[in-house]
């Protein structure tokens, strides 16, 4: 019994030790890890530092808001001041679902009542409440959505609309963007910015991607200011914290040479033609040629930069990107240069229809040609043989001397991007030969307005330009225009007042090739082309009656030019009339309306700025805009003026329309031959949604006039040229 007992207490003994030992390992261990920690919060509070991390600057960091202000991208003008690009603020809206988003007073940030917030937000975005509703109970949990293309690109007034309606969880981030109000408006001259992610500073920005924008990108481009403040938890700023600030400076201002008002006629010969004709492509200019300054221009294909309709299909700027032959025109600078070296001899006798040179015949467009004639009729025939026999009587060594110092083969340095320069091809007697009337030679058309432009200086070259002046935010002047002399081709006056009389006779019924363009009582010259187009499959030249680059160029006045206009117009695909009456349909308008406007020194005075109506009754504006200028259309049916779509003092184009907006109910207006600016003009003051199709002027509406509308409303619009 007794030794059961004393291994009993063994047992115990050991089993205690036990404890004991495991105990004071533990508080040992205890102490230790306690001791790390006390060191630990030591090292931190002494250091600040965790993993090699300023904790203040963390601190700060999380507790200060850097919030990015951004500048405005410069605004594009016409020459007399009328916005043709400029920035425009859109905006997105979004709705947070997650019931966790509360704010530092404790209110909900997210949507309370989605019924009652889809029913309010159906009265602004072109959405049914129902349609809403279904963006509001998605079929999986996620914090935000959007609205679709329905809740994109909405304007200041629509935010506010909708700002005003105070409801819990909608929000709203801001794009910037670029509006083209014009459309179809020398889109490859003043051309595109387009919205861009920037890596770098994770902020999108516009960044200029085709012609004056792409060009001018650094110019028209500001600097992005910011914000540092201090924000508490719900990153609401604190009251009396100290802040960083940095204002943005806005991009600078370009003023275009370009006129609006003959911009814009220009695009609708243009398209005239184009509906009518249907050529492979066309180009148009109208030059200042004393001074080089664009007064308009544009191209066929084109795209409109607000929408990017026909984006895809017309790329490329026409008027620098593409090389051509340029035809008979060419004889310009032919004639220029043999009266000039003293190789012009009017009297003398050859024989027109064929020449051969090297083996190879050239021909006259008319195949018999006219017998024997002098070499004044050279010109106003447009006969090849005779401008062979006047590139011979030159030689080969002077003709090539002619060609470097129009500049053919050079580019013009034009702010327009990607100039090609063309080639010339003078190896042979034949390649030389066949340059005198304008093959074998690629050139690009501000080339040839380049080389026009001797006709009104004396034989000085200037250079085309497209911009009249750069101004800073603040419209001080930084860069004004100044004439670009490039060279001089022809140095005697003489010589120019023979290629203009030759370019008279031009017009000559019985002579010349131009009748078609004789304007009654008006001083012009001109000289006509069809240029051969090269058959790049098989070689030579294509075939067929439409397989040429028709043009015209003419300036006025016929004895002093100061006015160029410049066409080319390629393969008609639906000719039904001749080249010369296409051709007509654009240069005698054109050049109508140049002589007409040059007398009121190209329409300055006819820029008047929009009057204050806000506050009147419809009768009392009416007379006001009258007075300027302006056309009025009422917006509502009742008398008094709430609202209108241009600010006061804002220039704009005497004749324009301006929409304004009256008390009483809104009702659906019949828009049958409203432009695309009064359908914008509409929608901004209205809030109703369009939706445009086509192109030209209103032809139809999916809402009748008269019908109640109301904001969020969406119309169809089919436009018709």
């Amino acid at each position: 019994m007794k030794k059961r007992v004393s291994n009993s207490n063994t047992e115990q003994s050991k089993a205690h030790g036990y404890r004991f030992t495991v105990g004071r390992f533990l508080e040992v261990a205890v102490a230790l890890v306690f001791l790390v920690f006390i060191g630990r919060f030591l090292y931190i509070g002494i250091s600040n530092k965790v993993n090699g991390q300023n904790l203040t600057a963390k601190t700060e960091q999380l507790y200060m808001r850097n919030q990015v202000l951004k500048a405005n991208r410069g605004t594009i003008y016409d020459r007399n001041g009328l916005a043709v690009a400029q920035d425009s603020h859109l905006y997105t809206i979004y709705a947070i679902l997650d019931k966790s988003s509360i704010n530092y007073k404790n209110k909900p940030e997210y949507v309370v009542d989605k019924n009652k917030t889809a029913q309010k937000l159906s009265q602004v975005l072109p959405l049914k409440a129902d349609k809403i509703l279904n963006y509001l109970n998605p079929s999986h949990s996620v914090f935000q959505v959007q609205f679709g293309t329905a809740g994109s690109n909405l304007t200041k007034k629509q935010k506010v609309q909708i700002e005003k309606m105070k409801l819990p969880g909608i929000k709203f981030f801001e794009t910037q963007s670029r509006l083209y109000p014009n459309g179809n408006f020398a889109s490859h001259i003043i051309g595109m910015a387009t919205p861009k992610f920037d890596e770098k500073t994770r902020q999108q920005n516009l960044e200029g991607t085709m012609g004056l924008e792409a060009w001018y990108d650094d110019v028209l481009t500001g600097k992005n200011g910011y914000q540092l403040s201090a924000v508490d938890a719900s990153n609401f700023q604190t009251p009396n914290s100290a802040h960083t600030y940095k204002a943005p400076v806005n991009g600078n201002n370009i003023y275009l040479t370009i006129d609006s008002q003959l911009q814009a006629y220009l695009e609708s010969r243009l398209s005239y033609v184009q509906n009518t004709f249907n050529p492979v492509s066309m180009t148009a200019v109208v030059e200042d040629i004393k001074t080089g300054k664009i007064l308009a221009a544009s191209q066929r294909p084109t795209f409109n930069p607000q929408t990017k309709k026909g984006l895809k299909k017309s790329y490329r700027n026409i008027l620098v990107q593409d090389t051509y032959e340029p035809g008979s025109v060419f004889k310009v600078l032919t004639l220029s240069s043999s009266v000039n070296s003293g190789n012009y001899h009017p009297n003398q006798y050859y024989n027109s229809g064929s020449v051969t040179v090297n083996g190879s015949v050239i021909h006259d467009w008319q195949p018999r040609g006219w017998g024997s004639i002098p070499f004044s009729q050279a010109f106003p025939r447009s006969s090849n043989t005779g401008f062979v026999h006047i590139e011979q009587q030159m030689g080969a060594k002077t003709w090539k001397k002619y060609l470097k110092r129009f500049h053919i083969g050079q580019k013009t340095g034009v702010t327009l991007p990607g100039e090609q320069a063309g080639t010339i091809a003078f190896n042979s007697p034949i390649d030389q030969a066949v340059t005198s009337f304008g093959q074998g030679v690629d050139v690009n058309v501000m080339q040839m307005m380049q080389a026009f432009s001797s006709l009104a200086n004396n034989g000085q070259m200037v250079k085309p330009q497209f911009v009249e002046k750069i101004t800073d935010a603040n419209n001080h002047t930084i860069t004004g225009y100044q004439i670009k002399n490039v060279g001089q081709p022809v140095y005697t006056k003489e010589t120019a007042e023979v290629v203009l009389k030759n370019m008279r006779r031009v017009l000559n019924k019985r002579i010349g090739t131009g009748a078609a363009y004789q304007m009654k009582n008006q001083s012009i010259a001109v000289k006509t082309g069809t240029a051969q187009i090269a058959n790049l499959k098989g070689g030579g030249y294509l075939k067929g009656n439409n397989n040429y680059i028709f043009s015209v160029v003419g300036v006025t006045p016929a004895k002093h030019p100061r006015y160029c206009i410049y066409i080319t117009v390629k393969q008609p695909r639906r000719m039904s009339k001749p080249a010369e009456v296409i051709l007509s349909s654009i240069f005698k308008p054109m050049m109508n309306r140049v002589i007409m406007m040059s007398k009121n020194d190209l329409n300055s005075s006819m820029v008047v700025k929009v009057p204050d109506m806000k506050g009147l009754s419809y009768e009392e504006a009416e007379k006001v805009t009258q007075r300027v200028g302006l056309k009025l259309i009422k917006i509502g049916t009742g008398s008094k003026i709430t609202e209108q779509s241009y600010p006061k003092g804002q220039k704009q184009q005497a004749g324009k329309t301006i929409l304004v907006r009256t008390n009483g109910k809104l009702i659906c207006p019949n828009m049958k031959g409203w432009n695309l600016d009064e359908l914008h003009q509409f929608a901004d003051l209205t809030g109703v949604k369009l939706s445009i199709k086509g192109s030209g002027v209103v032809h139809k509406q999916s809402i009748s006039a008269q019908k109640p509308l109301k904001t969020g409303t969406k119309i169809k619009i089919q436009l018709k040229e």
